[in-house]
């Protein structure tokens, strides 16, 4: 093992509970002989936080100090890029590259406070969450070392790390017959490592922990009412609630209906391709809802922007630039658009499925008298004029290919014009 680079006083580690920072507070005491703050941030862990309260006099050796903060919900940073309709890949709802700002930010604030010289994360040296973490750092206070024993110790596998656990008698939850590496927020729960490092293996039933299995789901469909206010969800079933009990409460229905599951390979940040499986219930009945109003109640030209500009906003938050003026300059553009977006829409949820089929809004741009099939009070003639400006482009293009098809003077334009169009059909059908 390589001596430390550097002389720390007072660490400040993002700590979970799980394998990795478990052993990690017993590492850097031995590595670095000092005082080692183990912050545990809120992001709607549920029970799992009263687990951390039970066992920290466990896990935490007496040399080190710990404190478990209650940080924000997580939905407070979701739901600004759920406005923005962010998915990666067009799936991938963005779960843990939600909370990792968050839970940076909070521990960052913890450090200041109490005049630590170091941040600490158990992120591996693979992952993308290193650099989430790092880039928020950085973002927030470049001032402080930054430690990331994955890439300082001799542990290269999570084998290696329940070995280290054994030797040094460190109590620790995970066993060699459940590799899966898991986090979980109030947003989503992932499921990577283990059997998922195979592509070509199917994600056994058991692993999933939220969503039900198909022959546990209700064998009728359930509706639910979602009401917005500019893009933000504030209501279910016409019931206000707050960000954290409405996600709460629309996981358990959602996951009760199998919603959100996603099994994908992805791009990491570093580099590789890897293998995640999400349960994201309430998110995805969210999305579908939140898209179906901005259909209602957004001008063509304001929806086709924000959909040009959700995969880059979804690759800035993947990427860990969440703290980024890019990132906040996007926002600020969904945030204006999106002032509109009020109103209630209705998604059914059944067997693994969330479809909106019902949406009002008193901004929306639908007009019964101009949708309707019923002409009175439409001038038809006018579409007309329209068609004619539209089609200009298209009749000036045809007369150019005209004119190069006229092999001399004695052929009529007439006869190229029928020329050029016969060639142009040709050329469409072998493309169609």
């Amino acid at each position: 093992m390589r001596e430390p680079k550097r002389t720390i006083r007072k660490a400040v580690l993002a700590f979970s509970g799980g394998l990795d920072t478990s052993i990690i507070v017993h590492w850097l005491e031995q590595r670095y002989g000092c005082e080692v703050v183990c912050y545990c941030s809120d992001v709607g862990q549920g029970a799992e936080l009263d687990g951390l309260r039970r066992a920290r006099a466990r896990w935490v050796p007496p040399r080190s100090w710990s404190r478990i903060c209650a940080g924000r919900s997580s939905s407070d940073y979701a739901f600004p890029a759920l406005r923005a309709a962010r998915r990666v890949r067009g799936r991938y709802l963005l779960g843990t590259a939600l909370a990792r700002p968050l839970i940076a930010a909070a521990q960052v604030r913890c450090a200041l406070r109490l005049g630590a010289d170091a941040l600490v994360h158990g992120c591996t040296g693979k992952g993308n969450d290193q650099v989430r973490f790092e880039l928020a750092y950085m973002a927030l206070a470049p001032q402080l070392a930054v430690i990331a024993p994955w890439r300082e110790w001799d542990i290269v596998s999570r084998e290696d790390a329940l070995a280290y656990a054994a030797r040094h008698r460190l109590p620790v939850q995970q066993t060699t017959r459940d590799l899966y590496s898991r986090d979980g927020n109030l947003w989503h729960l992932s499921h990577e490592g283990g059997p998922l490092e195979d592509p070509d293996t199917a994600a056994e039933e058991p692993m999933y922990r939220l969503t039900a299995s198909a022959d546990g789901q209700p064998a009728e469909p359930e509706h639910v009412r979602i009401g917005f206010v500019a893009g933000r969800p504030v209501s279910l079933d016409g019931r206000a609630l707050d960000s954290v009990a409405l996600v709460e409460r629309l996981n358990r229905r959602a996951a009760r209906h199998g919603i959100g599951r996603v099994d994908m390979v992805e791009s990491r940040v570093v580099g590789m391709k890897s293998r995640g499986v999400y349960e994201t219930p309430a998110g995805t009945v969210l999305h579908e809802a939140l898209e179906d109003l901005c259909r209602l109640t957004l001008p063509h030209d304001v929806l086709r922007t924000r959909a040009e500009l959700a995969p880059r906003m979804a690759d800035l938050i993947y990427a860990g630039q969440w703290f980024s003026p890019l990132r906040r300059s996007l926002q600020a553009f969904v945030d204006v658009a999106l002032e509109r977006a009020s109103g209630v829409v209705t998604v059914e949820l059944h067997h693994g499925q969330a479809r909106a089929i019902a949406r009002q809004s008193p901004h929306s741009l639908y007009r019964t008298e101009l949708a309707s099939f019923d002409m009175t009070g439409y001038d038809a003639s006018h579409a007309e004029g329209f068609i004619r400006l539209s089609g200009l482009p298209l009749v000036a293009a045809r007369r150019v290919e005209a004119e190069a098809l006229e092999p001399d003077e004695s052929r009529g334009g007439q006869a190229a014009l029928g020329a050029a169009t016969a060639a142009t059909v040709e050329a469409g059908e072998r493309v169609g």
